[in-house]
């Protein structure tokens, strides 16, 4: 059984004692700041004062070791001594008691995930919750500071109304065999219909039209708050519930970030419908809107992208004011509002709505970001301008942007560990996993070759730097499995085969190669039918081939690669089994066949898919893979079109920190498709992947092969025929003639573009496949935006004629 120790909190902190330079416009009936592990009252650097939680009195009968202060080993730079340098470390079940007012409260917990003495801070893994509220389950504060960007340190803010009883009780639990820590906790009043608690019918789920309830049961957790258009606003900067607000750069797509303009001198004019603490009077007074230029502004969406953990409810709440002098009236300024690729709003009028300049105002929406793999998946918002009207300006405009996530139906706001990168590192350096670990020295002996030691010496220093040391056991996301050691995915015996292929019938062939046949079946014990790919003998695949693909796949989870579901080696076969892909490959949609031609939008998300698999190879996975075959044939298409690359028979892999650094190699790939710098060279490169991407893409945009011996000389080869068109300007008349007039010229223009920049002679001058995602998300947003402004004109023509007809 474990232990539970129970402390009460008994003094209330109002503020800090230190007075602030502005009174602030709300005053909390509670303000609890506790320095977790502190012995003593401390001041933080912002003049709070917290009180140390040392001297609390527990139950006479709860062991003491089942709770201890700690001090971190070491401060680093972003961090700040009060509260993160003192931790409570807990091995059993503790529950602190907040006596507090009926209400919502924000409740922020501070962690500094450090070293501690006697603990390894990588197997800290722990649930936390609040009243009737799961928080955190099985959180690891280690890996979540180790996600891209990096941070020293981590709040989490959640808000969690408490009941009459007055009491808040928050319990941290230990995973088995684990310890829970934190460093810090605040509790602090909120006004009651702040966020919560709001009257049904005020707040719509986008893309329905159904209105969500927000009442005092919902707790939440604080996701996003941005002062868009301005820097950070700090915690006493706020209007008295001490948030914090951060500037939006890191968050806006693409280049295209507008201009943000400031109005130091406007006067903001709160409302009873927008009270002063709604948010401080710096975010309506700094904005960002999308530049002076109408014909520019007419074709891109102003977006933000902000990853947000799947399978969860999302309150997204927009701020506007006007502040610009020019902009007083109705219809001046007037845009749409797009979350998530949906209409939330269309026509909005900043003016219209608050009833003047430099009176705020803010939309709330809930939208929905449904259960998938990867466990964390984008949330955009994008602003666009409405013409319907006729508005004085062709621009849109935006203050401030908070996102929270909504607790599910059983009160969970957890979410899984973010999914980081684990460094594969050599038995040796295994070994040295300890406390030591810091203090690690690498000595070369006479009997070590100097290479050796290097690449020791090298891998470790990069595996310091990300901080990804973790136990296996631990890590969340593709453990590194080599063939010495064990191979990470199911062994199938050839009976099992021989059953699930009619003995290896030909009806059940779905795709035939040089490498061999692939057959369609389904596995005994298996709820789902599997492709099974029998390479020959014969096959230029050869045996080390077919072990490359099972290592490099065993390895590799992601929503945009084929997974590999095992293997069979018996009798000298060489059979693999995948994931059946209903929809085959991209090259069956695309000619010499009779389906039904694709879609332009459709197209253009297979792409995108497609991208992201090879950017998360050359950048996201254990180690760098270059494909060394991309092509239409290789890339597949599941029961909902999504992309997934394939065929890793010829792929290579290297440290992640070499990325660019040219692999020699002989060559190999797909004649039409090959790097010619490569082939020249023997250079092998994630650009050369790159390159065989943009042949794939004016595969797509003309549906011809990448080589087509039938056709005159020049026109043989895709790659040299499209970029002579685009350099021409006659790209329009190679294009596949079923998307004749269905592409919008500006998004023909960028695809055309991305797909040149992908084929250029020198592989430093190409794009990364980032680079690539970025710019084919783009053109998407061209087609969307094209594709709308043409539905509305269409609509305004169609109620024309019928006024003209009826008169």
């Amino acid at each position: 059984m474990q232990t539970i120790l129970v402390s009460t909190v008994f003094l209330l902190i109002f503020f800090s004692a230190a007075p602030l330079t502005n009174s602030a416009p709300y005053t909390p009936t509670d303000h609890i700041l506790l320095n977790c592990g502190a012995s003593s009252n401390t001041t933080s650097l912002d003049g709070q004062n917290w009180v140390g939680d040392a001297d609390y009195k527990y139950s006479s009968s709860i062991s003491k070791s089942s709770s201890f202060a700690s001090i971190a080993s070491y401060q680093e730079p972003s961090v700040t001594e009060v509260p993160y340098m003192t931790a409570r470390i807990f091995h059993g079940k503790f529950t602190y008691k907040f006596p507090v007012s009926p209400g919502p409260k924000f409740l922020r917990l501070y962690f500094y995930p450090n070293e501690y003495p006697g603990l390894d801070i990588t197997t800290s893994f722990f649930s936390v919750t609040a009243n009737n509220y799961t928080l955190l389950h099985n959180f690891s504060a280690y890996l979540v500071a180790a996600t891209n960007p990096q941070k020293g340190f981590i709040i989490k803010e959640f808000v969690v109304t408490v009941s009459n009883n007055k009491m808040l009780h928050v319990t941290f639990s230990p995973s088995p065999y684990s310890f829970a820590f934190v460093n810090g906790i605040e509790v602090v009043s909120m006004p009651t219909h702040l966020y919560a608690g709001q009257k049904y019918g005020s707040v719509r789920l986008v893309g329905t039209n159904y209105f969500f309830e927000l009442d005092n049961t919902t707790a939440l957790e604080t996701a996003y708050r941005l002062n868009v258009g301005g820097g950070d606003v700090s915690n006493i900067d706020d209007t008295g519930m001490f948030r914090t607000w951060h500037g939006d750069m890191d968050y806006i797509f693409g280049a295209a970030s507008g201009v943000a303009p400031f109005e130091p001198e406007a006067t903001i004019k709160y409302t009873l419908a927008t009270p002063i603490y709604t948010a401080p009077q710096v975010v309506y007074k700094t904005s960002r809107t999308m530049g002076p230029t109408a014909s520019i502004n007419s074709n891109y969406n102003l977006t933000w992208v902000c990853p947000v953990d799947s399978g969860f409810y999302y309150l997204v709440r927009l701020h506007f004011c006007e502040t610009q002098p020019e902009v007083t009236m109705p219809n001046q300024r007037v845009f749409n509002i797009f979350l998530n690729n949906q209409t939330a709003e269309a026509s909005m009028d900043v003016i219209a709505v608050s009833g003047g300049n430099g009176v705020p105002v803010y939309r709330d929406y809930v939208v929905w970001a449904p259960h998938g793999s990867p466990s964390t998946q984008d949330l955009w918002v994008a602003i666009h301008p409405s013409t319907k009207n006729h508005p004085e300006f062709i621009d849109a405009i935006l203050n401030g942007l908070e996102i929270f996530k909504l607790n599910k139906t059983d009160g969970s706001l957890a979410a899984p560990n973010p999914e980081v990168e684990v460094v594969h590192i050599s038995p040796l350096l295994e070994q040295k996993h300890s406390k030591t670990r810091r203090k690690f020295k690498a000595v070369i002996g006479a009997t070590m070759g100097s290479a050796t030691s290097l690449f020791l010496l090298f891998s470790y220093i990069f595996w310091q730097k990300k901080h990804l040391l973790l136990i296996q056991k631990f890590s969340q996301r593709r453990k590194v499995s080599p063939l010495s050691k064990g191979i990470g995915c199911k062994h199938f015996s050839l009976a099992d085969i021989l059953t699930a292929t009619n003995n290896f019938d030909d009806a059940l062939v779905i795709g035939r190669g040089g490498f061999g046949n692939v057959y369609k079946g389904h596995i005994q014990g298996l709820q789902y039918e599997v492709a099974i790919k029998r390479l020959n003998s014969m096959s230029h695949q050869g045996e080390n081939e077919f072990w490359t693909e099972i290592e490099m796949l065993s390895q590799l989870r992601y929503i945009n690669l084929v997974s590999l579901i095992g293997y069979c080696n018996d009798n000298n076969e060489m059979i693999l089994v995948y994931d059946y892909m209903v929809n085959g490959t991209l090259r069956d949609h695309l000619y010499n066949n009779d389906k039904i031609p694709l879609p332009w939008k459709q197209r253009l998300q297979i792409c995108i898919g497609a991208a992201r698999g090879l950017d998360y190879l050359h950048s996201s996975a254990v180690q760098r893979i270059i494909h060394r075959d991309v092509k239409t044939t290789n890339i597949l298409l599941d029961e909902k079109w999504v992309a997934k690359v394939s065929d890793f028979g010829l792929s290579k892999m290297g440290p992640i920190f070499m990325a660019n650094v040219p692999i020699t190699t002989m060559v190999k790939g797909t004649f039409g498709y090959m790097d010619p710098e490569y082939y020249r060279r023997l250079q092998l490169t994630e650009k050369s992947d790159v390159y065989s991407f943009g042949v794939v893409l004016f595969e797509v945009l003309c549906a011809r092969p990448a080589v087509d011996i039938k056709l005159e000389d020049e026109q043989i080869g895709l790659a040299g025929w499209a970029l002579k068109c685009v350099e021409n300007e006659t790209i329009e008349q190679i294009i596949d003639p079923y998307l004749q007039g269905k592409i919008a010229p500006e998004c023909l223009r960028v695809f055309a573009e991305i797909a040149e920049n992908c084929l250029r002679e020198v592989g430093l001058e190409r794009p990364t496949m980032s680079d690539v995602v970025g710019m084919l998300e783009f053109a998407l947003q061209l087609q969307e935006t094209a594709e709308a402004k043409q539905t509305v004109q269409v609509g305004d023509r169609i109620q024309a004629r019928t006024i003209d007809e009826v008169v």
